[in-house]
């Protein structure tokens, strides 16, 4: 599997988990702060 794949794969998993705990109908900016969280746990490099 190429690592862009993997990347994908792991960054759409990491928002699934997030979406799947807090479910639907919260401001944007909660989703991206617990999905930030999400993926500093997944070792996964960002930037805001």
């Amino acid at each position: 599997m190429k690592e862009e794949d993997r990347l994908s794969k792991e960054i759409i998993g990491a928002a699934i988990e997030v979406h799947r705990h807090l479910g639907a109908g919260l401001l944007e900016s909660a989703y991206e702060e617990c999905l930030c969280k999400e993926l500093e746990i997944r070792d996964i490099v960002f930037e805001r």
